[in-house]
């Protein structure tokens, strides 16, 4: 009996030593950390944590914890209501024109290539033109016929003065003289339809010599978007492709496909904000010109038709594009920055909220749309309640880490 009271003492003493070896170890994690964050609770959080939902659970953080996470009142931000879109870009069909020639012929030479800037007026291409030349050689012929009755007109009214021709006679000179005129000035226009000039015209006349090319020049101010124009083509009005294509290119479509559901949010006039993948970080800026009528029966989606500004020619069509278009003007609601929003396991978004700086609680949010690293809060936070703004991450990882023994 002796000897056992001493061992029982014994036993007694080292197990307050351990217990006190524990006590004192905890103490020295709890205050400074093991540098992983699932020491940052007390026992008490750790306790509680297992059992209370997640819309429930706190988290109980040191002054050293602290330095981790940043907290600030929850504010406000205007947020654009936007819908996102892809489509191609396109050359717009109204400020596009065909150049086919007045009349047919064969295809002589040409002043442009694909890709060229070219201005209203500017010569293209010139034909050689059966029709052209048979209305220069009606105007040559007018005007041999109005020089020599011109001429007789004049003889016959000097031998009216004295008296060696009838009146009757100088008459029917007369009305032989104003039939030239008439038919010079007829034949002067059925050339000036070709394109040739005045000046080119008294040419012809003067030298008697047909220009059989006929000179197709541009309608519109733009660039060549489309070139099928070798030499001695044959050519013909409205005969499918056209010799050149020009068109307005400071001016492009952007075509874009929305879902059916969305096509009520999108009317006529309403901005449009474009990228494309040549050009990252850049916007092209536009309007919404058109929604289509009918809508795919495969997709069941619309396309809207946009305008966008292209004045240093940098969009090319069928570049694809991503398009946002701001259906509604902005909306001012509470917002948090995203660094302060967690996704849960469940897929809910949670944020932690204080009113202590001390003991934080995890409260489940509803979020809208983004905006420059903020989330519009739908449901869950007010203005001016205090949250965590950076490293609600590391607040969560507290709350999931297992208790330790």
């Amino acid at each position: 009996m002796a000897m056992r009271e001493p061992q029982r003492l014994s036993r007694g003493a080292t197990a307050a030593v351990v217990t006190g070896t524990v006590v004192v170890f905890a103490a020295f994690v709890l205050h400074y950390g093991t540098g992983q964050p699932t020491h940052a609770r007390t026992p008490e959080s750790l306790g509680s944590a297992s059992v209370a939902s997640p819309s429930e659970a706190t988290v109980e953080l040191l002054p050293g914890q602290l330095e981790a996470i940043r907290i600030q009142a929850v504010g406000s931000c205007p947020f654009a209501v936007e819908k996102d879109a892809f489509g191609t870009i396109s050359f717009v069909d109204d400020l596009s024109v065909q150049v086919f020639p007045p009349y047919q012929g064969k295809l002589l030479k040409t002043f442009a290539e694909l890709g060229d800037e070219v201005q209203k007026g500017q010569p293209l291409y010139t034909i050689d033109s059966p029709d052209l030349i048979q209305a220069e050689s009606t105007l040559i012929g007018a005007a041999a016929t109005f020089a020599l009755t011109s001429r007789e007109l004049a003889r016959v009214e000097d031998l009216y003065g004295t008296n060696a021709v009838s009146e009757r006679e100088t008459e029917q000179a007369a009305s032989e003289q104003q039939t030239a005129e008439g038919a010079v000035k007829a034949a002067r226009d059925a050339v000036r339809v070709f394109g040739k000039t005045e000046a080119e015209m008294d040419q012809i006349v003067a030298t008697r010599k047909i220009d059989a090319a006929l000179v197709v020049r541009s309608p519109v101010t733009g660039e060549i978007t489309t070139y099928n124009a070798p030499p001695g083509l044959l050519v013909q009005p409205g005969i499918t492709p056209a010799p050149f294509t020009v068109a307005d290119t400071s001016v492009k479509w952007m075509l874009a496909s929305v879902s059916e559901s969305d096509s009520p949010l999108f009317h006529a006039g309403q901005p449009v904000e474009a990228q494309v993948m040549a050009y990252p970080g850049r916007v092209f800026n536009g309007k919404i010109s058109k929604i289509y009528a009918t809508v795919d029966p495969s997709t069941h989606r619309v396309t809207v038709r946009s305008e966008i500004a292209d004045p240093r020619h940098e969009l090319r069509p069928g570049m694809l594009a991503s398009f946002v278009i701001r259906v509604q003007n902005p909306v001012e609601c509470p917002a948090i920055p995203m660094t302060g929003v967690v996704r849960n396991g469940d897929g809910t978004m949670a944020a932690w909220v204080t009113t202590d700086l001390h003991r934080f609680s995890q409260r489940i949010i509803k979020v809208g749309l983004e905006k420059d690293g903020y989330y519009q809060v739908l449901e869950g936070l007010q203005r001016g309640e205090l949250a965590v703004s950076e490293g609600a991450v590391f607040v969560s990882n507290m709350l999931e880490a297992p208790p330790t023994d």
